[in-house]
């Protein structure tokens, strides 16, 4: 039975309706959407930050005064010139520039900046003269619970502390020289002070003269690269409770210790050069209660003792030179499942010192200089175990004053003696399979 005419005429008025009212939806949702869009376009932009100019001739003659004038986001040029300032604060986002020849002298006994706000940007200032202090931590600039702060191409010269960041995070300190003034420790700070940090760089800095040139405590997930650090009298970088950090790059030159890292985990320590770090109790790298880091392609030259590794376990040191230092390395006992592998020691007066006739780590294709064996099968391993502990190394561990024996002929006989006949050194310190050439 075919549908009547009404009724099919019915049902397409329905239909006709029903896309009508759909089409009015959309074209209505579309206009909506045109003047929203008009309304936001139609929204001024937040204005970019003004350009102030300080300069001793101008209303803004002192940089207090310029900081006092500025908004947020604006840049504040300091003009060529002495400056005088007492720890003046940056409590809104704002970038200082400073002119070639712009010096900013501490005016009191405190510091210099104090940071405040986020998005501060302190660059190409020559800062100096901050006293020390025995109560606070006086620093040319100091950064306070802050992030995204950059402080680059500054001079610090004659300061207490440098710069010293406190829990802070997202921060770059780069390509400043910081230079101490100070002889003595206890009139000393440090040039680049991290306490409570996180994600912090700091990248291609020049540190000299501080009591410490870089010092990192409870610092995570930062990397200290491409630095030079000299002349500190304690040590070029000194890392305490830091995790999940890098130093790579580095040059650590005549510290009283080039870098010491100490409980923390997890650090990666990368193509840095540790050289000319002399003293009774110096050292390139003191490795001292840390797990789970890697010492990989660095280079330890003409120190006393090139690496000392204590209570310290899972390291990984691979690819090194070590070359002309008193002890090129000293393992102590209580250090476990390290392994020390494919390392260059050229010439160094001792190869490997020891505390204990136990061993719990692993040395496995070292080159050693003074490796006496042959490679008859031509694999490029010698075909007979080297032991890197000497007899008169031990004596010299449990009698200090036996060391000025070292260059006799009675030394030379007792080695060769325990070379040939091992009896009193480390039985399971060996290398099973040392290289017959260099590594690197």
């Amino acid at each position: 039975m075919l549908p009547m005419p009404g009724m099919l005429g019915g049902e397409s008025m329905r239909l006709r309706m029903t896309m009508a009212r759909e089409i009015a939806s959309v074209r209505l949702f579309a206009a909506v959407t045109c003047l929203l869009t008009a309304l936001v376009l139609m929204v001024p932009s937040p204005a970019k930050g003004r350009t102030l100019w300080v300069h001793p001739d101008s209303t803004l003659a002192t940089i207090s005064q310029g900081i006092g004038a500025a908004q947020s986001h604006d840049t504040l040029v300091i003009s060529v010139g002495t400056y005088s300032a007492d720890s003046l604060i940056i409590g809104i986002p704002l970038t200082l520039s400073g002119q070639p020849g712009a010096i900013v002298r501490a005016g009191g006994k405190r510091g210099i900046f104090v940071v405040t706000a986020p998005h501060v940007t302190i660059r190409n200032l020559h800062l100096t003269g901050v006293q020390a202090s025995f109560t606070a931590e006086h620093a040319a600039i100091l950064l306070e619970g802050v992030s995204h702060v950059t402080i680059e191409d500054n001079i610090i010269d004659n300061c207490f502390f440098g710069i010293y960041a406190a829990n802070s995070f997202a921060c770059t300190i780069s390509r400043n020289q910081v230079i101490g003034r100070q002889d003595r420790l206890t009139t000393a700070g440090n040039g680049i002070h991290l306490w409570y940090c996180r994600d912090i760089a700091v990248i291609g800095n020049s540190v000299s003269s501080h009591r410490d040139g870089i010092y990192m405590e409870f610092v995570r997930s930062s990397v200290v690269d491409r630095n030079q650090c000299r002349d500190n009298l304690r040590y070029g970088l000194h890392y305490m409770f830091s995790d999940s950090s890098q130093y790579a790059g580095n040059f650590f030159c005549r510290n009283a210790a080039g870098v010491a890292v100490m409980y923390t985990s997890n650090v990666l320590m990368q193509d840095n050069v540790f050289d000319q770090s002399w003293g009774g109790a110096s050292y390139g790298l003191l490795l001292k209660d840390i797990r789970d880091s890697r010492v990989v392609g660095n280079k330890f030259t003409s120190n006393s003792i090139g690496v000392h590794i204590e209570g310290s376990d899972r390291i990984v040191l691979a690819h090194n030179l070590f070359k002309d230092n008193g002890w090129a390395m000293r393992l102590m006992a209580n250090c476990l499942d390290n392994s020390i592998r494919e390392n260059d020691f050229i010439d160094n007066s001792f190869a490997v010192a020891t505390n204990s006739r136990q061993n719990h780590s692993s040395f496995d294709g070292n080159y050693w200089s003074d490796y006496r064996g042959f490679d008859l099968d031509r694999d490029g391993y010698g075909d007979t175990p080297f032991r890197p502990v000497s007899l008169f190394s031990l004596l010299v561990e449990s009698h200090p004053p036996t060391l000025v024996l070292l260059r006799s002929l009675l030394v030379n006989v007792l080695d060769l003696a325990e070379r040939t006949i091992p009896t009193l050194t480390p039985e399971t310190l060996v290398d099973t399979r040392p290289s017959m050439g260099p590594n690197l």
